[in-house]
């Protein structure tokens, strides 16, 4: 189980590299800018707590808080602006703040190393895959893997859960625990745990989870979403609200993506598939796709499917990585979790 001493955001070696623009720059540094703490109190109501948070939300968006009026806007803009470096890196730089990503492993080695090390911060990771492939397993393996200490001086931290399609069970996560030998009660603890039951009630819990990685910076690792599109297929249906439903899922994706980057955590999510009408006509071999269409193939930086094998034998593919080649991996569905297949 990780320890609080392990809180630090990441060793002292890179804090030194990261040199004063430290990760978590909080929104009361623009105290001294001139930004009054009300309007502060205003902009943390909305999830946005740090500097880096106010770069990545429009001025538009910043506008439709209330209490927020232009001229305050564009005083808030200025201040972060002077508190961040340059726009610019020289690649170099870039690739120091690369090695602040860390990686989740998954219980299974053959699918970590198709992951090139396990789930990566600071980015979206997505399976796909029809019922019974094992999504949702993954999911709750992964609750428990992130709090163990991993390699590359991962220290472990606590997860949160976002549940749409009520198949979150806490039991299921002590069988996985005793697998690893943790304490029931400490690991339980470590999971922070939300409902939702709309696809707005899914965005506000995001702004809960923001304000939650803010307060404790540095502690949480990874945050799931179980699944991504369950609630959009319901509240949105037919053609006629499709293009309402794509504007909300990518408002909704952009989020994901901030907040991996802004506090670097991973992002772990879930999709089903459709069966694609047009494919048969075409003669594909596969006429099932993931669903979310381009906006959410765009947003996820790593996209897995899933499919059935032997018994309880599984089969992962790449299906899109930007630094993966295309590759297969089994993995096993046991009490204890994901696992590799024996062969």
């Amino acid at each position: 189980m990780f320890q609080h001493e392990d809180q630090v955001v990441c060793s002292n070696e890179l804090q030194d590299n990261l040199d004063d623009e430290s990760f978590f720059q909080d929104i009361d540094v623009l105290q001294n800018h001139g930004i009054n703490v009300a309007d502060l109190k205003k902009l943390k109501s909305a999830g946005i707590c740090t500097v880096k948070g106010i770069q990545m939300t429009t001025r538009k968006k910043l506008c439709n808080i209330k209490g927020i009026s232009e001229a305050k806007v564009d005083k808030i803009k200025e201040a972060a602006g002077k508190l961040s470096s340059s726009d610019f890196l020289t690649a170099l730089e870039y690739s120091d703040k690369r090695r602040m990503v860390f990686r989740i492993a998954t219980g299974s080695q053959e699918l970590d190393k198709l992951l090139g090390g396990g789930i990566e911060s600071m980015a979206i990771t997505e399976v796909f895959g029809e019922f019974r492939t094992g999504k949702t397993q993954l999911s709750h393996t992964l609750c428990v893997t992130a709090q163990l200490p991993g390699k590359n001086g991962y220290s472990g931290g606590k997860v949160v859960f976002i549940d749409t399609e009520n198949t979150f069970r806490p039991d299921r996560l002590r069988e996985i625990a005793d697998r690893f030998n943790l304490d029931h009660t400490a690991m339980l603890d470590n999971v922070l745990y939300a409902r939702a039951y709309t696809s707005e009630h899914q965005m506000e819990l995001l702004d809960c989870v923001a304000a939650k990685f803010h307060e404790e910076p540095g502690v949480f690792k990874l945050l799931i979403v179980d699944s991504i599109m369950a609630l959009f297929r319901v509240d949105f249906s037919g053609r006629g609200e499709l293009a309402d439903r794509q504007q909300k899922l990518a408002q909704m994706l952009s989020r994901l993506q901030k907040i991996s980057e802004e506090y670097n955590v991973g992002v772990f999510v879930t999709n089903q598939m459709t069966a694609d009408p047009g494919a048969t006509m075409s003669f594909q071999a596969d006429p099932k796709k993931p669903i979310g269409g381009h906006i959410l193939a765009h947003a996820s930086t790593t996209r897995i499917s899933l499919r059935k094998g032997r018994g309880e034998v599984r089969i992962a593919k790449i299906y899109d990585s930007p630094d993966m080649p295309e590759n297969e991996a089994t993995f096993a569905i046991t009490p204890g979790g994901i696992n590799d297949a024996k062969e």
